[in-house]
């Protein structure tokens, strides 16, 4: 009989999967990357829980972590349980019993996680049989079952082909027929949809709900496309620098976001809600490096609303809002940014070269002033937000010219970051 994850004592009543002040770090040449750092969060039964975030940001990571497949040369901190049982530190005998089992997952490259010299039936029998007593007769006929359930067609003839004879597409659904193929309790997704086109990618989706009906699961969701996030998912944890800074449902971090770099994320997209002439606004800088311990709230470099305690303490996750739903943002002015809404991030390298073509006019919705002189640019509200090189908060209210900024011409500065469009 093959070992199953059940033969573990288990808390009915504690959640599928529960991760506790997770920290993972990696020594390199240039110092120690602290890539986690401190994530926590609970999974129930058939919920979708969603990590979005830009690249860096820590979210592949957990789910190695949570999986056990970082590298010897990761540091692991931090609670990992599955129905209670801790998972961290285990070796790789104790972890095959939950492996594929109790939690499955979905990798970002097909190509790369799928076997190029076995046909995809076999790896598919081969996860069957690693958990299942059955005959390879029994498991190739759930193999078939599989492959028609995610979308292949024509599975008792494609059952035998290998990786390179489908599309991205057609590979990725291969993928989530071997994650399923024991009815595991938790899949984790890691970016399922990457480098697909819009059409495979709702064909992917679609074959993502049909495993997460057929076996109840819960998914832990990674991905950067927020479109596939509020089409699927029940919460958002948003990661910033190897750390949540918002958690909340769909409908609170799409309609009442409390976090700047959530606003950030959703205003950097198109909308089909408008005319067509509204600009898109992106967060302007970099991520900041991981290499050591930051110093403040990674994201105030970035941030409108950055003051001095945030580039003195890295501001905790807390509750917002006047009811506690769960809704936690991590941000020492968050209620400014729930007032501020979508009009945070209005200044892009965009406005300023139309406002070069208008003759200095800025366009209305930007927010900003420009002339010649230490006041260039100014925009409204509270916070010291850096439009380029050279300029340095006057607190709130308004934005003033760095000393050595001066001297510059009167034309408005692009972002260092920023390439200047003819």
């Amino acid at each position: 009989m093959k070992p199953s994850h059940s033969k573990f004592a288990q808390d009915p009543h504690a959640p599928l999967l529960s991760i506790e002040g997770l920290e993972v770090s990696f020594r390199t040449a240039e110092g120690t990357v602290n890539a986690v750092r401190g994530i926590s969060l609970d999974l129930q039964p058939g919920e979708v829980l969603g990590i979005v975030g830009e690249s860096g940001s820590g979210k592949s990571v957990t789910a190695m972590a949570t999986m056990g497949l970082l590298p010897r040369s990761a540091s692991v901190r931090g609670s990992v349980r599955f129905r209670g049982e801790e998972l961290l530190h285990r070796n790789e005998r104790q972890l095959m019993p939950f492996r594929g089992k109790a939690i499955s997952m979905i990798f970002q490259d097909p190509m790369t996680s799928l076997n190029p010299v076995y046909s995809v039936g076999w790896q598919i029998v081969e996860a069957i049989l690693a958990h299942q007593d059955l005959s390879k007769e029994e498991a190739l006929k759930i193999a078939i079952e599989l492959l028609r359930k995610v979308g292949i067609p024509n599975p008792e003839d494609r059952v035998g082909n290998y990786p390179h004879e489908f599309s991205g597409g057609m590979r990725q659904r291969v993928v989530i027929a071997i994650a399923i193929a024991n009815n595991p309790e938790v899949i984790l997704a890691d970016e399922p949809t990457t480098a697909l086109d819009v059409t495979v990618q709702a064909q992917v989706l679609e074959a993502l709900r049909a495993a997460l009906s057929s076996t109840h699961a819960a998914l832990l969701l990674i991905t950067h496309d927020l479109g596939v996030i509020a089409g699927i998912a029940n919460r958002v944890l948003v990661m910033y620098a190897g750390r949540p800074v918002e958690i909340g449902t769909v409908d609170e971090i799409f309609y009442d976001p409390s976090m700047p770099y959530t606003l950030g994320l959703l205003g950097s997209l198109p909308r089909v809600d408008t005319d067509g002439t509204e600009r898109l606004r992106p967060i302007p800088g970099s991520p900041p490096s991981m290499i050591g311990e930051p110093v403040g709230c990674p994201f105030a470099p970035r941030c409108p609303l950055a003051a001095d305690i945030c580039r003195e303490s890295e501001p905790p996750l807390r509750s917002v809002g006047s009811v506690d739903t769960g809704h936690l943002a991590a941000c020492h002015f968050a209620e400014d940014a729930r007032i501020r809404g979508a009009s945070l991030f209005a200044a892009t390298s965009s406005d300023i070269d139309a406002t070069r073509g208008a003759g200095g006019v800025a366009p209305p919705e930007s927010g900003l002033s420009f002339g010649h002189g230490p006041d260039e640019a100014r925009a409204p509200g509270p916070g010291n937000y850096v439009i380029a090189e050279g300029f340095s908060p006057a607190g709130p209210g308004g934005y003033e010219t760095a000393p050595d900024a001066q001297e510059t011409s009167g034309d408005p500065v692009l972002p260092p970051d920023e390439t200047e469009i003819p």
